[in-house]
């Protein structure tokens, strides 16, 4: 329980921190001042955000299970690649394996979300994070609990396919987290024509997953847009939106 307890604490921690400071920047402190920029222009109403606050807590004590069992149990952690001590493996190892877990966690959210996609398994497991048509940054972890389920697998993907360290999971969730809230901000924050770029057209936005919010097809992926393209999913309208909001002028006073 003492593990659990930790875990609840460090995964809401970075919850409540990085989702409530975007969401006290943008939907507080500059709602006026940036209003006209917003992706879509109305703001959601109270009980949405009551409600994504809600099942993200729900959300929180699932995603703490996991690591409790298959890396707290000794019995179950002993079976896994994780490594204690940085220096078996080194920094070189320890640092370059980031980009094989982005791309992993990518692949498997893609996939994962698709299905969810279905019309058979879609109400019972995706209805709930569909709810937030107009996503706010709550929406991060606003899950029914059998998709928080399936949402945390990634983790024990990761145990059973590459040696880690347990500070590697540390720094790629707070990363996961910061890009998660990114992604159901409202806002983009990638800068004009960014999408066109040789690098930028292979970044999923903050428009392209509001887009899948709102439309409730298309634009699956997580990170990268690298599967949506090679998969025919990116909504055709993705770069006529990206432009049109881009473009807008700030309000004036």
């Amino acid at each position: 329980m003492d593990h659990y307890f930790k875990i609840t604490t460090l995964i809401g921690t970075r919850y409540f921190v990085v989702a409530g400071l975007a969401f006290l920047i943008f939907y507080v402190l500059l709602r006026t001042v940036i209003s006209n920029k917003k992706i879509q222009l109305r703001f959601p109403k109270y009980t949405d955000y009551l409600r994504e606050i809600g099942y993200s807590i729900l959300t929180l004590f699932i995603f703490a299970a996991v690591p409790v069992i298959f890396i707290h149990t000794e019995s179950v952690s002993k079976h896994t690649l994780l490594y204690k001590n940085i220096a078996e493996r080194g920094w070189l190892y320890f640092w370059g394996v980031f980009p094989i877990m982005l791309l992993m966690h990518d692949t498997y959210f893609y996939w994962m979300h698709r299905l969810m996609h279905h019309k058979s398994l879609f109400k019972l497991f995706h209805l709930v994070h569909h709810k937030s048509t107009n996503p706010s940054p709550w929406a991060a972890y606003a899950f029914h609990p059998l998709e928080a389920i399936i949402e945390a697998g990634i983790l024990v993907v990761f145990l059973f396919t590459l040696p880690m360290h347990q500070l590697n999971f540390f720094i790629f969730f707070l990363f996961m987290i910061v890009y998660n809230v990114y992604g159901h901000l409202g806002w983009e924050l990638y800068p004009k024509n960014f999408h066109t770029t040789k690098i930028g057209r292979w970044i999923n936005t903050s428009i392209a997953h509001n887009q899948h919010h709102q439309y409730f097809k298309g634009n699956y992926s997580l990170y990268f847009l690298i599967w949506d393209r090679w998969m025919g999913t990116l909504r055709e309208d993705y770069d006529h939106q990206y432009e049109q909001i881009s473009q807008r002028r700030m309000p004036t006073s």
